[in-house]
């Protein structure tokens, strides 16, 4: 924690906890100390005023889990969980460890614990095997759950992984064809969610200040942008929402600067 009261002290607002597998930190302590127990002590931290998961494995979103971070104030409700696929068959030869049908109820689970919460994804296309009934299977997936946003990767195979000598490979104008499918759905749903927002007040933590727009991003990570001249970066401000496109929300000119938050 020295680590987390030092980057407090030097005025940063949001701290981000990620890693290749963060769902496994602390099981190979000796005691019990889990990564819910790490995030209820940098909750504690004066100064954080964001705690950001990076992505993680969906099967750590349990009800016990939910039932303690929901009581973090400064957990951001936003979460990236790598589905992969959403289809049970392609899953299994992913050998992944969870099922569509666990995966929506966890999405369901954040959703009734969180208000306005995103929710992230990655999505690989292509996987050897994966035929024409699976991906459509997959689509549909993602059409119920309504991510805000989804990372479509193409399968590449990898040398010594058992992926890469499994029979069926994809072509690669498949894999350019169905890639493209599901980031225009990812598109699609990214800008309605958006639009929701215009007439509304969001908080935003003002990260960058370029050529007269300030960026920053809310706490369920929608990026929003403001034209304004003045040097907000590391502030977190209450802005009112006036238009919205695919990747953004945009912020009124000229609004009063009152809420800005400096401590």
């Amino acid at each position: 924690m020295q680590k987390s009261s030092g980057i407090a002290k030097k005025g940063i607002k949001e701290v981000v906890i990620t890693g290749i597998h963060i769902a496994s930190y602390g099981k190979d302590f000796k005691n019990t100390y889990q990564l819910i127990d790490l995030l209820e002590e940098i909750n504690q931290i004066e100064g954080i005023k964001r705690i950001r998961l990076g992505s993680i494995e969906p099967l750590l979103i349990t009800p016990e889990f939910v039932q303690r971070i929901i009581k973090l104030e400064k957990i951001c409700n936003q979460f990236h969980l790598s589905l992969q696929s959403g289809c049970d068959e392609t899953l299994k030869r992913m050998n992944r460890r969870y099922t569509t049908q666990q995966f929506r109820e966890i999405a369901n689970r954040l959703r009734e614990a969180y208000k306005d919460v995103n929710l992230t994804t990655d999505i690989i296309v292509g996987f050897p095997g994966e035929t024409e009934e699976e991906f459509e299977r997959t689509y549909q997936f993602l059409k119920e759950i309504k991510f805000y946003k989804i990372h479509v990767f193409q399968y590449s195979p990898r040398k010594g992984t058992k992926a890469a000598t499994m029979e069926n490979q994809i072509a690669p104008e498949t894999k350019e064809k169905r890639s493209k499918k599901i980031m225009a759905l990812s598109d699609a749903d990214e800008a309605a969610y958006n639009r929701q927002y215009i007439g509304k007040q969001v908080e935003v933590l003002w990260e960058e200040h370029k050529q007269g727009r300030l960026k920053g991003h809310t706490t369920n990570y929608i990026l929003v942008e403001q034209e304004n001249e003045k040097l907000l970066e590391n502030t977190i401000q209450k802005v009112k929402i006036e238009n919205a496109d695919i990747h953004r929300i945009i912020a009124k000119k000229d609004i009063c600067n009152k809420n800005v938050t400096n401590t």
